[in-house]
């Protein structure tokens, strides 16, 4: 199942498990199932949370770090709801392209209606899995608030510098506990947020903050080694994490 608007892809495939993320075992796949409900459930939520206006600024910092030009394809890992293809289409214009790629349905539907009310002829959708993403190459990717719900995201950022040709770049952006001193109350009710918005389980054992913050460490430890010319900045009162890298010629 898939919705390219004339963009071809290498590979689209539709399956069953939840946002991003490939199956392998039986508790992998329940937990996926129930990473997707959510999304399905709570999209139009989501959509409103993810443009509101200091999000939006996150969002155009983190594409602005990608130093795109017109004419760039640049592709996105889990569009979500398209938040990020305003500030995408603007920084390749016209003549290039724009390509997110998302597991749930009523997310790409939010998307497609985006897509559709702004008119945009150069920015496309796919259902696919981000971490096998179906197409064969990109200018540059982005991922944004994708990176905490990869199972190896590691393997996931080593995939995207695969497709990317050189001397594009890639970046992620993520959440995490904020480095500031006075932000110590700010933290604990974000553990409290992450615990409660996490899909699935919510009696798992273990931190789900600890596991998060592991998660961008991985990917982002993946990221620099395969890159040069690195972005590694704090937003949001250290509570947005942004890293970039270019991928050498």
């Amino acid at each position: 199942m898939a919705d390219t608007g004339g963009y071809k892809s290498r590979k689209v495939f539709d399956p069953p498990g939840g946002r991003n993320s490939s199956v392998s075992c039986s508790h992998q796949y329940d937990q996926l199932q129930a990473t997707q409900q959510f999304y399905n459930r709570w999209a139009r939520l989501y959509d409103r949370i993810a443009t509101a206006p200091g999000v939006t600024s996150w969002r155009q910092h983190a594409a602005e770090t990608l130093a795109l030009s017109a004419g760039d394809t640049v592709v996105e890992m889990g569009c979500g709801t398209g938040a990020n293809f305003p500030v995408l289409r603007e920084a390749v214009g016209p003549t290039g392209a724009v390509v997110g790629i998302d597991l749930v349905g009523g997310m790409l539907d939010q998307a497609r209606r985006r897509i559709d009310r702004e008119g945009w002829a150069n920015v496309h959708v796919v259902r696919g899995d981000a971490t096998q993403p179906p197409v064969d190459e990109a200018d540059a990717v982005i991922s944004t608030f994708l990176i905490g719900m990869l199972g190896d995201p590691a393997a996931a950022v080593r995939n995207w510098l695969a497709l990317v040709e050189p001397a594009g770049r890639v970046t992620i952006m993520n959440a995490g506990r904020s480095d500031q001193p006075l932000a110590t109350p700010l933290n604990l009710a974000f553990r409290g947020f992450v615990r409660l918005a996490a899909p699935g389980e919510k009696t798992a054992p273990g931190s789900p903050v600890r596991e998060l913050e592991a998660r961008w460490e991985a990917a982002r430890t993946a990221l620099f080694a395969g890159t040069v010319d690195h972005v590694d900045r704090r937003l949001g009162g250290g509570f947005i994490r942004v890293a970039s890298g270019r991928v050498p010629e």
